[in-house]
């Protein structure tokens, strides 16, 4: 992928993760809508800190953080376009970097609405509480590392079974 169409996506995740914050902030407060019953539902927080509130009331240095991280990832693949998978990567990692750094400079804390009963079933099962509120920027650096983990270990495993072919000759 160009240069140019990593800059375009990781603007595209960071645009609409800063559209629904708007939204959720102006039209959930004190609200929960069930947007696919059992699966997803809708609900205004707020966080202070990162994933599962660690590090609260560090919304200014978290901020600062994402946002190097961030602009960090999208120099890097301007500078080097990595191969296709991991550029499409990186490009959400930044995406949701930039999306949740913008909004806690711009808030002082970072806006939550997406909740998910079947994953708190899940963890409640495990013995632990229900499963932190999330945003856009959240879904874009989860899924971004978990592609990037999947394209690591494909990789892998094409160059270990390229290897065990030519040994064979």
């Amino acid at each position: 992928m160009p240069p140019l169409g990593l800059l375009a996506l990781t603007t595209l995740c960071v645009v609409l993760d800063l559209a629904l914050k708007s939204w959720a902030r102006t039209e959930l407060p004190g609200e929960v809508r069930s947007w696919l019953p059992g699966v997803l539902d809708l609900t205004l927080t707020y966080n202070t800190g990162a994933a599962w509130s660690l590090f609260s009331g560090s919304a200014l240095p978290l901020a600062l953080v994402r946002g190097v991280a961030g602009l960090g990832l999208i120099v890097f693949f301007l500078w080097r376009t990595p191969p296709t998978a991991q550029a499409v990567s990186l490009s959400l990692i930044a995406g949701g970097a930039l999306g949740n750094a913008i909004d806690g400079l711009s808030h002082g804390r970072v806006t939550d609405m997406l909740a998910s009963p079947a994953l708190s079933l899940v963890t409640r099962t495990l013995g632990q509480r229900d499963f932190p509120i999330f945003n856009l920027a959240d879904v874009w650096v989860v899924g971004g590392v978990l592609l990037l983990l999947l394209n690591t270990w494909v990789q892998e495993r094409r160059t270990r079974l390229a290897g065990h072919g030519t040994q064979r000759a």
